[in-house]
């Protein structure tokens, strides 16, 4: 089973170039009548394939530094490529675009709809897509096999423990078979052994080639990297060891 397409992975030179690259990024936000900077000029790259954990406390800049990956927001100055693309100056429509097909999310809350079953919730970030109906079922199905829930795939999130729905967020996340994955938090309302099945999961799919990047606040979590991150007062270090 490969949920993760050759325009994804590449050839091996593909694997090791350099997939995001952020150059002197500030990002300022106004607040009580004055600017607050959440970045202050980040210089970073991410090579294809990695596997990115960021710490750091709280309120310092790492859900603004997820957003800017994940063409959510736009740097105040600076520049943020994703491949050929400049986040801070692209469209809004170039932005929908990218966010569609080529970056997966998965957030702490889960954010599954739950009147819609594990197959409903999957199959919604096909739409964007234009995929045909015959290939959307068989994506929706060979994703939710791939997490380990084809049998609970006419089930709503209510009737799904805490781990199962992030394994349908997973789900959702790669049946666009994206260029990379970014996850706030992905096991933060998960036990201990529920969150190493997570791990394992993701860890499976950065395996096959699949860009990961993960907030998270677990030390244990951020060991598993192959490179970590701390951003702390807006500022970025590799403390990978």
């Amino acid at each position: 089973m490969t949920l993760i397409t050759t325009e994804s992975t590449g050839t091996a030179d593909a694997a090791a170039s350099t997939l995001y690259r952020l150059s002197r990024v500030v990002k300022t936000y106004p607040q009580k009548g004055r600017r607050v900077t959440a970045l202050t000029g980040v210089d970073i790259e991410i090579a294809a394939g990695e596997f990115v954990t960021i710490q750091g406390p709280t309120g310092g800049g790492k859900s603004t530094f997820l957003q800017l990956l994940g063409a959510l927001d736009r740097p105040t100055s600076g520049t943020v490529m994703l491949g050929g693309t400049d986040i801070a100056r692209a469209s809004a429509t170039a932005l929908g675009r990218l966010r569609a097909h080529e970056i997966g999310f998965v957030f702490q809350g889960f954010n599954l709809i739950p009147t819609l079953t594990a197959h409903e919730n999957v199959d919604m970030a096909l739409e964007p897509l234009r995929v045909a109906p015959a290939e959307r079922r068989a994506r929706v199905a060979e994703a939710l096999t791939h997490v380990g829930l084809a049998e609970r795939a006419d089930h709503r999130p209510g009737e799904l423990s805490g781990g199962q729905q992030q394994r349908v967020a997973i789900a959702r996340a790669i049946v666009k078979r994206p260029r990379v994955l970014l996850a706030d938090e992905p096991t933060g309302n998960l036990d201990e052994s529920m969150r190493d099945e997570i791990l394992a999961l993701l860890e499976g799919l950065n395996g096959q080639g699949l860009t990961l990047i993960v907030v998270t606040h677990d030390s244990a979590v951020a060991r598993r990297a192959t490179r970590r991150l701390r951003l702390e007062r807006g500022s970025v270090r590799d403390i990978t060891r």
